[in-house]
């Protein structure tokens, strides 16, 4: 809406009891919420049309700072090991402050869809005090019809201002800065940062609760589409080329980070894309690039030249620069957000060490394995303190986001699996013949090959040995493929040096897998990897 949107002053917002003074403007469309951002100097305008703001201090999640409320329905279903807990009247303390924070505040309003099922749909009002966190938010959940608007009942309110304050006495907080999820009611409250991912993974949050519970299996997760129908999932963490690898122009694009997989395939819980640019360039990944010179496009912590020319390469401000777009910028993108089951599971992991190889294919323990599993690696320079590389395990691929126990979300995943015959990948995009700082990053473009041969179903027919160390098969021979990049041991000019990388990781690997031991069963226990002798 445009003017129609506007709603007189002192007037509620929902049922919650958010009240301002101000002026509240509902569902503003991008060129309205442009003008605003500029107006109040919230936003610059890029030289080819898109916006540009900075998110100050934190310009990524801040995981320590978010809390889930715990109460008498939460209490037996959340993994606390994992989740924060605040206690109801803590909850609604800061919900009080909230809502006095708020009085006298212009706040901006969308209400939005979270996934692509008609029968699994969450709607989601979403009030901020910035127009462009509006836009963003805006870009990437799902946009309902005019028509829809007008009957639109929120389930989830999401309410979302970074000048907020929260007071740890008082709040039960860690800092200022806060991430209150009250699962049971679905309210979530934003304050003290203006990092607008925090909003979109709020809602991933509230799926990742009340899906399992229907049967329906939440994923951190990208997916596409092959012209024959069969479409594929990527799991991965940042960094792992979920995003980069599923933009494939032969394939179309179910979406870049969250889905779920229900009784009829699956589907995008969002409606655009949150794509990392630091080193984004047109020659390695043409589609993205083109959505940062579009308008409509939300650009995060983007350095922008004299010219106002978006400087990709430049990270003074944080490696972690994004750019946040509807999915249709993308030319190949579905129109549905929907797929049917898949056909291929991805698991990707940036290895760090050099240990894995480029491609492995699984078994079904294997790949429960890996996936409570999460591995990949941190590299030196990317983050404070972090000198060799770095092992990072997040269960299920999405920690962070997970209420719920990961063997809940691996029960579910083993099930669809085996109900469907899917295969599973494991898909090594980090370093190759040496450790980083010695090997050098796996080449797209063998990749890209190897990813094409498994999705087009030539790969299963290939040699495979089994890997000395993870147990998993890896193929020998793969046509327009290097075979030696295929087997990482051969790749180090030192293979004593990468018999004691293999001996690290693994030992990593086993040192996380304890803590789940006793909830998964005797064949996931065996697909552990267990070290051998390995031949010269």
């Amino acid at each position: 809406m445009s003017e129609a949107g506007k709603r007189n002053p002192d007037c509620a917002i929902d049922a919650i009891g958010l009240r301002t003074t101000g002026t509240v403007r509902y569902n503003f469309g991008a060129a309205e919420l442009y003008e605003e951002a500029i107006r109040r100097g919230e936003a610059r305008l890029t030289a080819h049309g898109a916006l540009v703001a900075e998110t100050g201090q934190h310009t990524g999640r801040s995981p320590k700072d978010k809390f889930v409320v715990r109460d008498e329905a939460t209490g037996p279903h959340v993994w606390w090991d994992n989740n924060k807990a605040i206690s109801p009247a803590q909850f609604e303390a800061l919900h009080a402050d909230f809502r006095a924070h708020a009085v006298g505040r212009d706040l901006y309003v969308q209400d939005l869809i979270g996934g692509a099922d008609a029968e699994l749909q969450l709607p989601v009002r979403v009030v901020t005090e910035f127009a462009w966190h509006s836009l963003f938010i805006r870009n990437l959940l799902i946009r309902p019809e005019a028509a829809a608007l007008e009957r639109f009942v929120p389930e989830m309110t999401i309410i979302d201002l970074p000048s907020f304050r929260a007071d740890p006495a008082r709040h039960g907080t860690r800092g200022e800065t806060v991430i209150a999820v009250d699962l049971t009611r679905k309210i979530v409250l934003i304050g003290g940062t203006s990092y607008a991912g925090e909003m979109k993974k709020s809602v991933f949050t509230m799926l990742n609760y009340l899906l399992p519970e229907k049967g329906v299996m939440p994923m951190h997760c990208s997916a596409n589409e092959g012209p024959a129908g069969d479409a594929a999932v990527f799991f991965g963490l940042s960094g792992t080329g979920k995003t980069t690898l599923s933009a494939d122009p032969s394939r179309t694009l179910i979406g870049d980070d969250e889905h779920g997989w229900g009784p009829h395939g699956i589907f995008n819980f969002e409606g655009g894309c949150y794509a990392k640019t630091i080193r984004l360039s047109a020659e390695a990944e043409p589609e993205i690039f083109a959505t940062t010179q579009r308008f409509g496009t939300v650009l995060e912590n983007v350095v922008l030249d004299a010219g106002r020319v978006p400087d990709f390469n430049d990270g003074s401000l944080t490696e972690n620069t994004r750019c946040a777009y509807p999915l249709d910028f993308i030319p190949n993108a579905s129109k549905s957000g929907r797929a049917g089951h898949p056909k291929n599971i991805i698991m990707l992991t940036a290895d760090a060490f050099g240990v894995m190889p480029p491609i492995a294919r699984l078994t079904p323990a294997q790949a429960m394995y890996h996936f409570l599993s999460g591995y990949t690696a941190k590299v030196a320079g990317t983050e404070k303190g972090v000198t060799e590389p770095e092992a990072t395990f997040s269960t299920c691929f999405g920690a962070p986001f997970m209420p719920r126990h990961p063997s809940e979300y691996g029960k579910l995943l083993r099930e669809l699996i085996a109900s469907h015959g899917v295969d599973c990948w494991l898909v090594n995009t980090g370093w190759t013949g040496g450790a980083y700082g010695t090997g050098r990053r796996m080449p797209i473009k063998v990749t890209r090959a190897l990813l094409g041969a498994a999705l087009d179903g030539s790969l299963n027919a290939a040699e495979f040995r089994t890997d000395a160390n993870f147990g998993f098969e890896v193929p020998v021979a793969v046509p327009g493929v290097d075979g030696a990049i295929l087997d990482p041991r051969s790749t180090w000019a030192d293979k004593a040096a990468y018999d004691r990388q293999a001996v690290k990781l693994v030992n990593m690997f086993a040192v996380n897998f304890e803590k789940f031991e006793k909830y998964v069963d005797a064949a996931i226990l065996g697909a552990a990897p267990h070290l051998q002798e390995a031949a010269e």
